[in-house]
């Protein structure tokens, strides 16, 4: 049984992975339409993306892109305010939208049949919002609101939102994508219309059709109610401040009593995924789960709780999908009686130690095959898929770089990695946060 299982496991991680069947266009107004076939099911995803986020906002008017996201569900000239919803419900289906630092997208998922009647609701909110002071009003409250449940009411996260405010000192990446609390309370009708007349165009946006469709089909749905939407003449350049070299480690201590359980965080500065250039990305993405993505196997997990026992939890992360540079990032949750200095010291140790004995053959082709399943997986999410070349697209990867992207990963070497690891894990480029109940702790 042993020997079937053993082969079985082996034929699996040699499984070719084939590209999705994807097709591109550009409509005559700049949009660009992507079109990836999956004929399993009689569904389909209609998004669209738009090439503008939180660390695109006007500087005072943090929080206007997640804002705007809100207001797009009200009042259009053929829609009534929350029709649009109504009516992807009443099909079957279901809608949502999104924002981060580099894109919005708005989706529907519903019937194949019914992908006609998204393009048209979906085109109208491009560009016919009509949005009324009292939406304002209302919009504002509620985006305040989800501020105060997520944010204000999470230590958690008001940890996490000073992090990175002290890790981005000139980028906006520094700045929380749902705003900042006092600049959310002075959004007004100007601002959202400012922001909607100049980013919500045609040749700022992409369509992302996936499902079961045929590219010929959706191209003429796309130009029928996409193409006649004007481009936008004035459409800026993108271009964000840039991060200035750190060469200095930050530090802070961030003091509330809801939180239950001191720990240590830390964030550095990393790349992000670049067109024609993913290897380091995916390096990093390896050192992540080598470091802390497991507390039995990881480097941090075996030294710091199992072996030290001076831990209760270790983890470790890295997002490679971003425009700009990235971070990676380690945390500690000390033991009961283990101060955050001895937490902090051993985290320290057991990075050093891993810069000195280099990435085991064994972890680095378990990880191999993990990453290789991860993607056959991920083929069986629909959603999914439209959702990885829709948010690479937006943050200037190419529809290449995402089908290149799973060998990418899989060509990695243990070279690769300490080569990453010794760039990045530079204390000079880190934030060090120390989240605690109260100042007590520290005297512990």
């Amino acid at each position: 049984m042993l020997r079937i299982l053993t082969t079985a496991f082996a034929l699996f991680a040699s499984t070719a992975l084939h590209a999705e069947e994807v097709t591109t266009y550009t409509l005559d107004n700049g949009m660009d339409v992507v079109v990836i076939e999956d004929h399993r099911a009689p569904v389909v995803v209609h998004m669209v993306w738009y090439r503008i986020g939180s660390a695109d906002e006007p500087v005072g008017a943090s929080g206007v892109a997640h804002f705007l996201e809100h207001l797009l569900f009200k009042e259009t000239e053929n829609l009534a305010s929350g029709e649009l919803s109504a009516t992807v419900a009443a099909n079957g289906g279901s809608d949502n939208a999104f924002t981060s630092y580099d894109y919005t997208a708005y989706y529907q998922r519903v019937a194949a049949d019914r992908l006609e009647l998204m393009m048209r609701m979906e085109s109208d909110r491009m560009n016919n919002l009509r949005i009324t002071e009292a939406d304002i009003v209302t919009e504002r409250n509620v985006i305040l609101e989800e501020r105060a449940q997520r944010t204000d009411n999470n230590a958690g996260a008001l940890a996490r939102e000073q992090l990175r405010a002290a890790q981005y000192m000139n980028h906006r990446y520094g700045v929380p994508i749902i705003g900042w609390r006092h600049e959310m309370e002075e959004l007004s009708l100007q601002d959202a219309l400012d922001f909607y007349e100049l980013y919500y165009s045609p040749n700022n946006a992409i369509l992302v059709v996936a499902g079961d469709v045929q590219p010929a089909e959706v191209l003429a749905l796309a130009e029928q109610y996409y193409g006649v939407i004007p481009a936008e003449p004035d459409l800026p350049e993108r271009l964000r401040p840039e991060e200035p070299p750190q060469n200095a480690e930050r530090r802070l201590i961030f003091e509330d009593p809801r939180v239950s359980q001191p720990y240590v965080t830390r964030s550095y500065l990393a790349p992000e995924r670049d067109s024609g250039a993913q290897e380091e990305a995916a390096a990093l993405v390896y050192l992540a789960d080598i470091l802390g993505g497991s507390s039995f196997t990881s480097v941090l997990g075996e030294a710091l709780q199992f072996d030290a026992q001076l831990a209760v939890y270790t983890g470790a992360g890295y997002d490679a999908s971003s425009l700009d540079d990235t971070t990676f990032g380690i945390t500690v949750v000390p033991a009961v009686g283990v101060s955050l200095q001895e937490g902090e010291d051993a985290m320290d140790a057991a990075i050093a130690d891993f810069m000195e004995t280099g990435v085991d053959p064994e972890q680095l082709e378990r990880l191999r095959t993990q990453f290789r399943a991860g993607e056959i997986y991920a083929r069986d999410n629909v959603e999914g898929i439209a959702n990885r070349y829709g948010a690479a697209l937006t943050q200037g990867l190419t529809v290449q770089d995402v089908q290149d992207w799973p060998d990418i990963l899989q060509a990695v070497t243990a070279d690769d990695i300490m080569a990453v690891a010794a760039k990045v894990l530079d204390r000079r480029q880190s934030v060090t946060g120390w989240v605690i109940p109260n100042r007590e702790v520290l005297t512990q």
